[in-house]
């Protein structure tokens, strides 16, 4: 269930999903004024109800099930933190004579400087006997500094009704930390991805620096695989055994298989990479590249619904889009593949063994024969036959005589310009 205030719509629109409730608060008029307008809607027969801060994103579900399991439907546990900086924080009062008894959470506009000296602050989260709480949060008031209904005060109402109050104090903090600014956003994300990064170190990967690091989905890794710095993986990524990721890299949606190496500056999407190959550096792969094994495709080399198959090579300057290569192609640099002729994407098929030579353009729909040779230069609009050498480029002559245009002495001195 997810209370919603400002920007309803918009919240409401990126958590709908089976099973999620929504309920507004208009206006809005404090924490235990937001939880009220759930009661309507809550699972009377429940014994124990959850809350949970939205603002507060990296709290862990092994953290939410204890929170539920101390209150067991019949105390209230509330989920505190000792932060380095209090501030803005309800501060926790223990009973002097038994610590483990909480006895109110006090806000820190209402808090006594005695009680903003208190280092122990709520979270914001708790668990509670649903009866009591609908109980007690229908008796709130707004008798305070923001004139507004406080959960906070439900503690108060547990003490006086005698049921017991807990306080589960985090061991780190972060799980705990809300995002109110861009800074604390920021924050989180590093915090976050360092969490990863231990979890990634923790499994065998070699980070050269876990600071440096952005896992935006799932990255699966085999085992010995190294990872540069500056590294972005997004969507599904799985590295296999013995993968290596060069520094500055995007991977997205991307397999890659064992032995593979990535270097520097590429970018990697919606792509398969079959064993031993290389990539890069400077290389881009876009959605249905498929590379087979020991597969190499270099520097400043494009790759877009094509497949590549073992040994074959495009190492520099080259577009290969809509093209099928057989095994142990070379594809010369400075060569691409016309496969759209403003209407329709056309497919090149290349054979086994084939060498195509640097700046050919190959204007599909074509197909190049095993072991043929295209000539440097080329442009083929027509199959060429397996085996022999196709040329396609205009005859080099020279013209005796000839001279460049040269300026009158009036336009050297005006600049000639137009």
């Amino acid at each position: 269930m997810v209370v919603t205030g400002h920007g309803a719509e918009a919240v409401e629109a990126a958590f709908a999903g089976p099973g999620r409730v929504f309920v507004r608060q208009e206006p809005q008029l404090g924490t235990g004024h937001a939880v009220q307008q759930a009661v309507p809607a809550l699972d009377h027969g429940a014994a124990t109800t959850l809350i949970l801060a939205g603002d507060v994103p990296l709290v862990t579900a092994a953290t939410a099930r204890t929170l539920v399991d101390a209150c067991g439907g019949e105390r209230l546990a509330l989920l505190t933190m000792t932060p380095v900086n209090p501030h803005g924080y309800g501060r926790v009062v223990r009973d002097a004579g038994d610590p483990a008894r909480v006895l109110a959470i006090v806000e820190e506009k209402d808090a006594t400087p005695a009680q903003r000296a208190i280092g122990e602050v709520y979270t914001g989260m708790m668990a509670a006997p649903t009866a009591a709480l609908e109980r007690w949060l229908a008796a709130l008031k707004n008798d305070n500094a923001q004139r507004e209904y406080y959960l906070t005060d439900v503690v108060a109402m547990a003490v006086a009704d005698g049921v017991p109050v807990t306080g589960l104090v985090l061991a780190d903090e972060t799980e705990a930390l809300g995002v109110n600014s861009p800074q604390q956003l920021a924050d989180l994300e590093r915090r976050l991805q360092r969490r990863t990064a231990d979890a990634l170190m923790t499994a065998g990967v070699r980070l050269a620096d876990p600071a440096r690091l952005d896992v935006r989905g799932t990255l699966a890794c085999g085992t010995d695989v190294e990872i540069d710095v500056d590294c972005v993986f997004e969507g599904r990524v799985v590295l296999g055994d013995g993968v290596v990721v060069g520094p500055h890299c995007v991977l997205r949606d991307t397999t890659v298989a064992a032995g593979a190496r990535i270097e520097a500056f590429c970018h990697l999407e919606g792509a398969r990479v079959g064993a031993g190959a290389r990539v890069g550096p400077y290389a881009r792969l876009r959605p249905g590249a498929d590379l087979g094994e020991d597969v190499h495709v270099g520097n400043f080399v494009e790759v877009k619904n094509s497949t590549l198959a073992r040994g074959a090579k495009a190492n520099h300057l080259a577009y290969l889009g809509d093209a099928t290569l057989g095994e142990r192609v070379n594809y010369g640099a400075g060569s691409i593949t016309a496969n759209y002729d403003g209407v329709h994407k056309h497919r090149t098929v290349i054979g086994d063994d084939v060498l195509i030579g640097s700046n050919c353009v190959l204007v599909a729909p074509v197909t190049i024969g095993a072991g043929a040779t295209i000539g440097g230069g080329s442009t083929i609009t027509d199959d060429a036959p397996p085996g022999e050498l196709t040329l396609g480029r205009g005859r080099q002559v020279t013209i005796a005589g000839w001279k460049r245009p040269a300026k009158k002495k009036s336009e050297e001195t005006s600049g000639g310009g137009r």
